[in-house]
């Protein structure tokens, strides 16, 4: 996987990054961060477990970030 985006920004002036990219569609980048926030603050599972989680998930994609 790439850092790089294949898809322009949405955003004048900016560079295309994800959130950026995903400005095409606002619907959808806002329902993600919805999603991605009540993740974060769940306290389901503890919060090193899913620090752990999105290391090794941005090592096995191979993710610059």
């Amino acid at each position: 996987m790439s850092t790089s985006a294949r898809v322009p920004s949405a955003v004048p002036g900016e560079p295309a990054d994800f959130r950026t990219v995903m400005a095409h569609t606002p619907e959808i980048l806002g329902a993600f961060f919805d999603l991605y926030a009540a993740f974060w603050q769940s306290e389901v599972l503890p919060a090193q477990l899913k620090e752990l989680t999105r290391i090794r998930n941005a090592r096995v994609t191979d993710c610059g970030y």
